[in-house]
């Protein structure tokens, strides 16, 4: 197994080495199960591989899995090179990567080609107990193209539930300088919002950076906050945001310039796969690559379940 998981360090040589189905399928569960296979029926460890199939059988319940099984591969009929080109080139380009690319360049439909990328972003979410600390900076931004540009009815589907500018959805952030973000999309820029996705993951007692949004008024009882007035200046000495400038200015340029139109109840999607790779962006690609396919087990996104956040029941398919 130590041979398989010799990642190949760009894409190209990504296309080349995932061109055998067999290394495919040993290095995913090589990823998986780094101490061997386990049944996802029993948990039993002693099996059989059937070759031809690519299957292993559990000699505990008998009965055959595959790697696929209890991931956000089950049920899917595209082959395992195919995922896995996707997923090399959505955590690893710095501004994502569209539906229609991915249609492109992987030989899929457009509408097979957003689903998988919905499910891969499923496997970018890192959930963490572990607060930030130290110098963290909180901001907020909005997301989303000018409502006098939208159709009627694109308008008031947008604009339905949202407290934004123009129908914007909003999307707060904390940083902790030289480490992590932490983002989340939210319906209001008020103090019981913001303050609780503070409070959620930022250490009391860790020096606090914001701008002046009287929302944040009132953090200094638990953190040692400071505020810079953006109508004034945008540093003030070691109290500033252009931390989480830089994460704002990556995440739309990915919206605005790669996916044009994302609808505002599948924007966190989008949202976490840009923090998975802001997190990770110190790491080689084979690394990025590597981390993000550890985390796909004990994920499911089905296509009903994808097709019930639109409202009203629509079934048509995002271009993004």
């Amino acid at each position: 197994m130590e041979d398989v998981l010799k990642v190949p360090p760009t894409l190209v040589e990504a296309v080349r080495y995932f061109a055998d189905p067999d290394i495919c399928v040993r290095f995913v569960a090589a990823v998986r199960w780094p101490n061997g296979p386990v049944c996802p029926g029993c948990q039993g460890v002693e099996h059989f591989y059937l070759k031809t199939r690519r299957v292993w059988k559990c000699k505990s319940c008998e009965k055959q899995f595959s790697v696929k099984v209890g991931t956000i591969f089950e049920d899917s009929a595209v082959a395992l090179d195919k995922w896995l080109i996707a997923f090399w080139m959505l955590v690893n380009c710095k501004n994502g990567v569209s539906s229609y690319e991915i249609k492109r360049d992987v030989k899929v439909t457009q509408r097979t080609a957003w689903f998988m990328l919905q499910r891969l972003r499923l496997a970018t979410q890192t959930k963490s107990f572990e607060k930030l600390s130290g110098d963290v900076e909180v901001d907020e931004s909005f997301i989303g193209g000018k409502a006098r540009n939208m159709h009627a009815d694109v308008k008031a589907r947008k604009i339905q539930g949202r407290r934004g500018p123009q129908g914007k959805a909003i999307v707060a952030a904390v940083l902790e300088r030289g480490g992590r973000v932490r983002a989340t999309v939210v319906d209001r820029r008020k103090k019981k919002d913001l303050q609780a996705m503070v409070r959620e993951h930022v250490e009391p007692k860790s020096a606090l950076y914001s701008d002046a949004l009287k929302s944040y008024d009132g953090l200094g009882a638990d953190y040692a906050h400071q505020v810079v007035d953006h109508a004034v200046e945008y540093v003030n000495g070691n109290v500033h945001t252009n931390g989480l400038e830089n994460f704002w200015s990556l995440l739309k340029r990915g919206i605005n310039g790669t996916y044009v139109n994302v609808e505002p109840y599948h924007l966190f999607r989008y949202v976490d796969e840009q923090v998975y790779r802001f997190n990770h962006r110190k790491e080689t690609d084979a690394e990025r690559f590597v981390g993000a396919l550890s985390q796909i087990a004990g994920r499911r996104l089905t296509w009903e379940q994808l097709m019930a956040s639109f409202p009203g029941g629509e079934r048509q398919c995002p271009t993004a």
